[in-house]
């Protein structure tokens, strides 16, 4: 055990002196009506407890959907019989308590159990198997967070998923995959050139992206496990703006083959391309609805910036934004009710969310250059990138705009955000 802990502790200092590589993240702003919930320490090896119960509170917390209760210092075993009438006086209404057990095999076993203080009753509970290792530590942690978020809000958490970003140093370009709260960061690919429009399939495990390797912009497919790639769309002219069909089966992309950005669809392996509109002016920036009935588009058609919808077989193409005259990047919410885009107000471009059925708007961001909003598999949050003194990061704000989030990586510009869908 004497070992465990002392790889352990190694492990953990490895990941703090990579912190500066990783995203950071700032929360301001909190739902309201949060739930107030103490996450005890966890009974069993000290180092793994506090590594794993850091991760759940931070989860929670930065959802701004929970106030965080101080648990003390005592550590609660989920067999433990909890004290209802100690944690009402603390004004916790949930509590979680857990054991970190080891086993033979050198694995740990983490077992909790979340209690309703109000029911004075047990409302849920699971045991994860993982190592010692940092990210097998936060994975198990997000996990447990996951199953609380869901218990106690109803929608499920997404704490467990992914998001991808560009990242740009000096003569350097990076897309790279990380946890949703930014840590645990993997380059999937590094390149001089630059990296631009990274999208998920909808199975979490290829990206699409644009790259300028070959001196033009060429859409390529990137099979994440195996780190395989292949060209998707490599036709004359410009390559852009992949976009991937619920289905995972054809991507919708933006090629000039034929004279001026256009919509086309194409497999996922590069064959059957096929031109899904027609227009005097520039259509771009395609993205489909969630039930695959409706590709969203930006275009210049009707003379400024709007955005359109066509059906995803083809056919009559329907204005959707009116209000203003600048309005780009449409993302649909996973519910397929509402979707995100930037809208531009005066000389500020900014996050703005609209009801697909009343049209009704809402400006949910107060930065200056927002751009490439994209939502959060249960379409609680919204990423999306901006500006701040010149340099790229992320921010995050919830979808009713009262919760936000800021991520940076130090000393690099941070672009092109994309979250990544659940993963069965």
């Amino acid at each position: 055990m004497k070992i465990l802990r002392v790889i352990a502790l190694v492990l953990l200092s490895s990941a703090a002196l990579n912190a500066a590589a990783q995203l950071t993240i700032e929360v301001t702003g909190a739902g309201a009506n949060r739930i107030p919930i103490a996450i005890a320490n966890f009974d069993g090896d000290r180092i793994i407890s506090t590594a794993l119960t850091s991760v759940i509170r931070a989860d929670l917390d930065r959802s701004g959907m929970f106030n965080l209760i101080d648990p003390g210092a005592v550590a609660i075993a989920e067999s433990a019989t909890v004290n209802y009438g100690d944690w009402r006086g603390r004004k916790a209404d949930a509590v979680v308590t857990g054991s970190i057990l080891a086993n033979a095999d050198g694995r740990f076993e983490t077992r909790f159990k979340l209690h309703d203080v109000q029911k004075q009753s047990p409302i849920g509970g699971q045991s994860y198997m993982h190592t010692s290792a940092p990210s097998q530590l936060r994975t198990a942690a997000h996990r447990i967070a996951d199953v609380i978020y869901e218990k106690l809000t109803g929608e499920r958490g997404v704490f467990s998923t992914r998001i991808a970003y560009v990242v740009k140093s000096t003569g350097r370009y990076e897309l790279q995959i990380a946890d949703a709260d930014g840590a645990n960061p993997q380059t999937a690919l590094g390149s001089r050139e630059p990296i631009i429009s990274p999208a998920w399939s909808p199975d979490g495990g290829k990206l699409a992206y644009v790259s300028f390797e070959a001196k033009k912009p060429v859409v390529y497919v990137h099979d994440l496990a195996t780190g395989r790639r292949w060209v998707a769309a490599n036709f004359k002219g410009s390559n852009s703006a992949p976009a991937w069909a619920p289905d995972g089966k054809k991507l919708a992309v933006v090629l000039t083959k034929d004279g001026g950005s256009q919509l086309y669809l194409v497999n996922a392996d590069g064959s059957g391309i096929v031109r899904l509109a027609t227009s005097a002016g520039i259509d771009t920036e395609p993205r489909y609805s969630p039930d695959g009935q409706w590709i969203y588009f930006t275009s210049d058609r009707g003379g400024g910036p709007q955005i359109y919808r066509l059906p995803a077989s083809g056919g009559d193409v329907q204005r959707v934004t009116f209000e203003g005259n600048y309005n780009v990047t449409p993302r649909p919410s996973p519910d397929g009710k509402s979707m995100a885009y930037v809208a531009r107000d005066g000389g500020t471009f900014h996050v703005t969310l609209m009801d697909l059925a009343t049209k009704q708007t809402q400006i949910l961001t107060d930065s200056v250059k927002d751009e490439s909003p994209t939502f959060s598999p249960n379409g609680r949050m919204i990423l999306y990138a901006t500006e701040v003194g010149g340099r790229g990061v992320l921010a995050a704000v919830s979808s009713d705009g009262r919760v936000k989030q800021k991520l940076s990586v130090q000393a690099a510009d941070v672009r092109e955000p994309v979250w990544g869908p659940y993963v069965k």
